[in-house]
């Protein structure tokens, strides 16, 4: 890797936002290790960005197993030598059910992912960042709306989302000695394939199903580049980006 490409790392990078953050870094000459479930998924991702300037890393591994993350980080660290930045982007959803209904699989399913996944990347960025020279790096941690207002029957999710508010603020306290940044970007309906249902009807807090507007995903990645384009010694510990006329701000 060259000496002024900084390299990045992404879970959940198989599609979806991780897919255009991906996209997005490669294109503009960041060295990304792309990582999720599926091998072929990946690959798809890289031949999207077409012919970039960056170097990709596609592998395989589970947020949510401290094995497969520590293999994952090394196998990173071996390709490019240091990190400069870990989007934690893998998460799930349960099915949308009452909370009294919710089974703890499920619960527990997304907490492993959401929760536990990002813990358990931090912790290894973390580590890396303390260690190399020069120091430091950025953490960005997926949030959601959903960190902020709930949505009825996603009661799982919603808690998971909180969580990484806890968690994005000790990694930025911890951090500041050894130049370490973390940010939180609370996403709202960015248009990807899982949220295409938002366009047909969503249901709301008053028990109405409305549809929901969205935005274009790639202003996602703008937002990333933007906090990538800062030096470290200045953090935004908070960003949210949503489409404008959906129903977040005021009662909807």
């Amino acid at each position: 890797m060259s000496e002024n490409k900084q390299a990045t790392l992404i879970t959940g990078a198989s599609s979806g936002i991780g897919r255009e953050v991906a996209i997005a870094l490669l294109q503009h000459g960041f060295a990304v290790t792309l990582v999720a479930r599926r091998k072929d998924a990946l690959e798809e991702t890289i031949q999207l960005a077409g012919k970039f300037s960056g170097e990709a890393l596609p592998l395989v591994g589970d947020v949510s197993d401290p094995a497969s993350v520590k293999r994952f980080f090394g196998a990173s660290m071996e390709r490019f030598g240091r990190l400069d930045m870990l989007f934690n982007n893998a998460g799930i959803n349960a099915p949308s059910s009452p909370l009294e209904y919710l089974s703890f699989d499920h619960w527990t399913s997304v907490v492993s992912i959401n929760l536990a996944g990002s813990f358990l990347c931090a912790q290894e960025a973390v580590r890396i960042m303390k260690a190399q020279s020069p120091k430091g790096g950025r953490i960005i941690n997926n949030g959601s709306v959903s960190a902020h207002v709930p949505r009825p029957h996603v009661v799982a999710y919603t808690a998971t989302k909180h969580a990484i508010t806890g968690l994005t603020k000790t990694i930025a306290l911890e951090g500041r000695e050894y130049d370490i940044c973390c940010t939180q970007i609370d996403i709202g309906n960015a248009a990807i394939q899982s949220s295409s249902r938002m366009e047909k009807g969503m249901l709301q807090g008053d028990g109405t199903v409305k549809p929901e507007a969205r935005m274009a995903v790639t202003n996602v990645s703008k937002a990333i580049l933007f906090i990538m384009s800062l030096p470290l010694e200045a953090n935004v510990p908070f960003i949210n980006i949503m489409a404008n006329k959906m129903p977040f701000i005021g009662r909807g």
